[in-house]
């Protein structure tokens, strides 16, 4: 590489005059490559390694930068400390830890209402602040909080079905604490506290397991869109709910499909119901919730959200406590409950066989909020999430909170979207709010029996509006990316219409047959050459492209595979005028009658120096092709094709003798000479000499014939195929066989090692597709085909000095001789060719 003396940068109106690059080397293909370059073994890197002790062997591999990455991987938390900048997060982390601890105390009170079962609310902080410590030491996402969310803890309703409580009471404001009196009413009771355990238990060991398995992998396939939607979706059930908060009314809460619209019809018919001092609360909270969004506060130059929250949640609670606000508290609900605190004990597991198909969709619901949460947290701040690292880590949240007869944790995301606004920088945060919490719950905790819902839902609303946002930006996704505008809609619309769980499963069907489309459904593009360059483009891009005399190239731009591989092979026969017509009952006959099938002239030969016994042949396809101008002429005249050479070896070639394996019309050849009968250099078009003869009264009735087709060779450029399956393979090695029949090669450049031996393993290549026929890049498949089939107007002159320099201790040249002679004794000696916008060696081609 050439470069100049004055660097020109990027935006350089000439940088394409900067660089220049001169490469002289031999065209290859695979034989040839491999002869000179030999394939890296799988054990060949370890060749020098001598183990010979046991010590020596768990020496190697357990080493300590091995078990230092297990570790941190196990316990992402050892990493985080150790980096931890207390001048620059420490102040943020604990104005996050007070904000969100604040916030949790008065929603683990409204939990009970909201999930229509009476779990005593030092039960849930118990539970809460061991799920933070527990996903602080296993946990994965640095903003991240773990607590109780409703929509979850809702799908447990099917379940306490099988056991009825009387949650409707509860929720028409007729239930009253000394129902308990009742000895039934009393069992009832705790068998639904029994029945949330094991489910809450269940569901924290299957989330454990997808955890262990590596379940986690199915979130990569989610899309941003995906995810996005679904976050979406969640945030707008989460509104629905606090509408109860907000205008004080009672309704019959439904789950389950279509309960998003039921829910909304309950509310409007109670609206008249609505409390005028619950409503205006909202109001408030909401106004100073946008109010402090004008408020910046930074520490080290590190943006800090001013903590409205906390002054909120302090003054109403101070001023309900001082006088009566006439709207819904908790503090009803609290006096209800016969417990106070029910002390940890082991769940019920005869009853988990019950229970498993409503713990498999609390566990899948609890952990995709989790992941996407943290997913979408952890791109805000540029830093991966460990998604297997996070289910094991809510398992064991949901294992231990089973203990204390609590609903499923996840993801909180109302206070995770406050400590990541709050400046939020580490786990550390969730401990300091896990830590207020449960100090305030036990100190305190009747003063905040008297905070008004309303204020509450005016803070979640106010911080769950951003994810919202993303509905405006529909129409720009439209324009970028239609498939994942497509797949936002069809996710949003199943999570609101069916559900959390329901639409889901819809959303990742749905995104998964999307990305089963996208990666099968190919691109097939016709490409030209660029003049005097080794640059090839698609024909329709740019106007510069040449169509190369005779060569047609194909580029694939995707995996083949038996999806898509017949719409390649019509893409193909499209570009080349030929069409497949089935074999008519004569010509099956004749392809499986075993005499006819023995003959030495209907069998393909390959020159492969094989010593084992040569099978019967396979029959490789049953139709023929036929050129839409000339319908006498087809690709019947072979229609076997052996494995292996004949077993006449008489004519034994050597590798050197025949680089490049041909097939002609008859038989496998062993030389060039042979393509050059079957191809007269004079005259580039097909002979047609084998047509059959037409009287001359049906002549009269034909159309002039046209010209035959021009085209001799057909070039898959397949540098951007990184897979080929076994079906696919069959139907390659059909085409190709099928177009040499009819004198049309066919040559495979750019072919990646991982599908050349795919191909090895799948039997593709036979005496009709070799590997001398693939190519290492596309413009070495390109020069061979030129240097077997030259223009009229090509110029041939001997250049005596230049010789393959690969050849040791050939023959000098004697006086006399012509270029044939010399090129049959010497392959070495080559012949340069000049062909308008190529420049090469005919016999030994020469790139660029």
């Amino acid at each position: 590489i050439q470069t100049p003396r004055s660097y020109q940068g990027f935006g350089s109106r000439y940088r394409q005059n900067s660089f220049t690059y001169d490469v002289k080397r031999d065209v290859y293909n695979e034989e040839t490559f491999h002869q000179e370059h030999r394939r890296k073994s799988a054990s060949s890197g370890n060749v020098d390694i001598n183990i010979t002790t046991f010590s020596h062997h768990v020496h190697c591999r357990c080493s300590w930068h091995k078990f230092r990455r297990c570790m941190l991987t196990v316990f992402p938390f050892l990493e985080w400390m150790c980096l931890y900048r207390f001048k620059d997060w420490l102040l943020g982390d604990l104005l996050a830890g007070i904000n969100v601890g604040l916030v949790q105390i008065p929603q683990g009170l409204t939990f009970s209402l909201l999930a229509r079962q009476l779990v005593p609310p030092l039960n849930v902080s118990y539970s809460a602040f061991c799920s933070s410590v527990i996903y602080v030491i296993f946990g994965s996402c640095h903003q991240m909080s773990i607590g109780s969310f409703f929509l979850v803890s809702a799908l447990a309703i099917n379940v306490l079905r099988m056991y009825p409580f009387n949650s409707g009471r509860l929720i028409l404001g007729t239930f009253i604490k000394d129902d308990f009196s009742d000895i039934s009413f009393f069992a009832k009771y705790n068998r639904s506290l029994s029945v949330v355990a094991s489910t809450t238990f269940l569901t924290g060991i299957i989330q454990l397991s997808m955890g262990l398995f590596g379940f986690g992998f199915i979130v990569t396939y989610l899309p941003e869109a995906a995810i996005s939607a679904y976050l979406a979706a969640t945030a707008l059930h989460i509104m629905l709910s606090q509408l109860t908060c907000i205008f004080g009314i009672m309704i019959s809460f439904h789950s389950g499909p279509i309960s998003f619209f039921y829910n909304i019809i309950n509310y409007c018919l109670d609206l008249p119901k609505a409390n005028s001092t619950s409503i205006l609360l909202f109001l408030t909270s909401v106004v100073a919730m946008r109010i402090n969004k004008c408020i910046r506060i930074s520490f080290n130059q590190y943006p800090i959200e001013f903590p409205m929250e906390i002054f909120l949640i302090l003054g109403f609670t101070a001023i309900a406590n001082k006088i009566n606000m006439a709207t819904e508290n908790s503090k009803m609900l609290i006096d209800m409950m016969p417990y106070s605190f029910l002390f940890p004990e082991t769940p019920d597991f005869s009853i988990l066989t019950e229970v498993l198909l409503e713990a498999f969709s609390l566990a899948l619901v609890s952990a995709s909020l989790l992941v996407f949460l943290g997913k979408k947290i952890a791109s805000f701040h540029n830093y991966e999430v460990n998604s297997n690292q996070d289910l094991i880590a809510i398992g064991l949240c949901n294992v231990a909170s089973s203990f204390f007869r609590s609903y499923v944790f996840t993801g909180a995301i109302i206070r995770t979207i406050i400590q990541d606004k709050c400046g939020g920088r580490q786990q550390f945060a969730s401990l300091v709010s896990a830590g207020v919490m449960l100090l305030l719950m036990l100190k305190v905790g009747r003063f905040f029996y008297q905070l008004p819902n309303a204020v509450l839902a005016g803070i979640i609303l106010s911080n769950v509006l951003p994810y919202l946002e993303t509905m405006y930006n529909l129409p720009t996704l439209w324009k970028q990316n239609q498939c994942d505008c497509i797949i936002w809609v069809v996710t949003f619309t199943s999570a609101i219409a069916l559900g959390l769980d329901v639409g889901l499963l819809v959303a990742v069907a749905f995104t998964f047959f999307i990305i089963t489309v996208q990666s099968h459904r190919t691109k097939i593009l016709l490409l030209g050459q660029i003049p005097n360059t080794n640059i090839y483009r698609s024909i329709h891009d740019y106007r510069e492209v040449t169509n190369i005399p005779g060569v047609k190239i194909f580029q694939c731009c995707n995996a083949i595979t038996f999806v898509n591989v017949y719409y390649l092979k019509r893409k193909l026969l499209e570009e080349v005028e030929m069409v497949m017509v089935p074999l008519s009952e004569e010509e099956m006959y004749r392809l499986f009658n075993n005499e006819e099938g023995s003959q030495r002239g209907k069998m393909c030969r390959c020159f492969c120096n094989c010593d084992e016994v040569e099978p019967p042949p396979r029959f490789i396809y049953t139709e023929r092709y036929e050129s839409k101008w000339d319908r006498n002429s087809s690709s019947i005249n072979l229609i076997r094709c052996s494995r292996l050479e004949s077993v006449d070896t008489s004519q034994s070639t050597s590798d050197d003798q025949a680089p490049y394996v041909m097939s002609s019309t008859s038989q496998r050849n062993n030389n060039y000479e042979e393509v050059e009968k079957a191809w007269p250099s004079g005259d580039p078009s097909r002979s047609i000499s084998t047509l059959p003869e037409v009287s001359e009264s049906h002549m009269s009735l034909l159309p002039p014939p046209p010209l035959p087709p021009q085209i001799h060779t057909i070039i898959l450029d397949f540098s951007m195929v990184h897979l080929v399956d076994a079906h696919a393979s069959v139907v390659l090695r059909q085409m190709c066989n099928a177009f040499q029949n009819i004198n049309l090669l066919v040559l495979i450049a750019g072919c990646h090692s991982s599908v050349v031996r795919t191909f090895e393993k799948n039997d593709f290549f036979d005496s009709g597709i070799s590997k001398a026929q693939l190519f290492l890049t596309l413009h070495d498949a390109v020069l061979f085909a030129l240097s077997r089939k030259l223009p009229d107007s090509s110029e041939l002159s001997v250049d005596e000095s230049e010789t393959h320099r690969g050849r040791e201790g050939g023959e000098g040249e004697e006086e006399g001789d012509t270029e044939s002679d010399r090129d049959e004794r010497c392959p070495g000696t080559v012949s340069r060719v000049s062909v308008p916008g190529f420049e090469m060696l005919k016999g030994s081609p020469t790139a660029w």
